[in-house]
């Protein structure tokens, strides 16, 4: 199971991750990350030589949209 938790103020955020083991043991992990609007991806990417190849809603190619909660970029170097 994972949940996060963030605060959009500072665009910060962690994911806890909890897993069970064969024991019955429940083992708690967390990773913390920042996250960043498609916008500054496309800032950071243009800043480091990269050319825009692809971007889409989800893993699954589902078009990127004003409704979606994720999005996947592909950059390129030129």
């Amino acid at each position: 199971m994972a949940t996060q938790t963030g605060d959009m103020a500072t665009q910060t955020g962690t994911s806890h991750h909890y897993t069970r083991s064969a024991d019955g043991m429940v083992r708690y992990g967390a990773s913390n990350f920042r996250h960043i609007w498609p916008a500054e991806s496309d800032l950071m990417a243009r800043l480091a030589g990269l050319e825009p190849v692809q971007r889409v809603g989800d893993w699954t190619s589902r078009p990127f949209t004003s409704d979606s909660e994720a999005h996947v970029s592909v950059w390129r170097s030129p």
